[in-house]
């Protein structure tokens, strides 16, 4: 028989990775502080929950999906959290992207009552989470990480064990750095070009087959060519994960001056009002700098 799975935060993320649970043949009870985001999935067959505590009492593992730390926080050490309807044997996967410090100090709360926690922050976006084809990295106890695997391969494709618990986190840090670097450099490619008078999609069309070629460039590239902004990740929570990322440098003593950059560069797009945008709304500092925008 099939384990029982609590899912805590339906959002953009949650709601498409706790229905394909759902649909695996999981029983699946659900919990979100918005309640109308539960509706739809009670209607597909997953019982609703209280709170996160009764979300634990129902549930063999529970999944949380969350914003940021404090969120994880509350909802798992918090008042009616996860950690009051715990018992021995209960297994608490974090999907959210938080501070590996954090990560380790919920684990230590957690055992002592029992229960074994997985820090599993994702990547792939929306798209991966409707598909089934994020890529997760983990951290953990082996054995546990070994008994979660099937849930896991309901969620994604790349599954990726990393060591002890916040090495997951770790791990999914590095990831955002590169990410937010990357961009960054899509954002000043482009933005030389526009300026020397090149045709953008033809420069799009050469880079991309080249060692210049990346995943940010032949996927927001032409979004920002099109001033497309709809967010698949948000500018927003892209600076939250950079924050979190210095943060842990500056534990390490490690500089990450071009990190910082690109910290600023997207507070300046911030303050612009475009938080909620996606992170090709990244090229808007390019344009405020350049005094113009990429198509002229």
């Amino acid at each position: 028989m099939k384990m029982r799975v609590g899912f805590i935060g339906l959002g953009v993320m949650g709601k498409p990775m706790a229905k394909r649970i759902l649909e695996a043949g999981y029983p699946l009870t659900v919990w979100n502080r918005t309640r109308w985001k539960m509706e739809e999935l009670v209607k597909l067959g997953a019982q609703g929950a209280e709170s996160p505590k009764d979300v634990a009492e129902k549930s063999d593992v529970v999944i949380t999906m969350v914003t940021d730390s404090p969120d994880v926080e509350e909802v798992v050490l918090g008042p009616s959290g996860v950690i009051e309807g715990a018992r021995e044997g209960l297994i608490l996967i974090d999907m959210s992207t938080i501070s590996p410090e954090v990560t380790r100090r919920i684990a230590k709360k957690l055992a002592e009552k029992g229960v074994k926690m997985l820090d599993a922050p994702v990547r792939g976006g929306d798209i991966g989470a409707k598909q089934g084809t994020l890529s997760i990295m983990v951290g953990g106890p082996k054995d546990v990480f070994e008994k979660c695997l099937p849930i896991f391969k309901v969620l994604g494709k790349r599954i990726t064990y990393m060591g002890p618990n916040g090495m997951g986190q770790t791990t999914k840090l590095c990831n955002q750095v590169i990410c937010a670097l990357n961009i960054q450099a899509v954002c000043e490619g482009l933005m030389l070009g526009a300026k020397a008078g090149l045709d953008l999609e033809k420069l799009l069309k050469v880079v991309t087959a080249g060692a210049a070629g990346s995943w940010m460039l032949s996927n927001l590239g032409p979004k920002m060519l099109k001033r497309d902004f709809k967010p698949g990740f948000k500018i927003s929570h892209q600076l939250k994960d950079l924050r979190l990322a210095l943060s842990f440098a500056s534990q390490l003593r490690l500089p990450l001056p071009g990190t910082a950059l690109v910290q600023q560069m997207l507070r300046a797009v911030e303050a612009e009002g475009l938080g909620d945008k996606g992170t090709q709304a990244a090229i808007v500092a390019m344009e405020k700098l350049a005094g113009r925008t990429l198509q002229g």
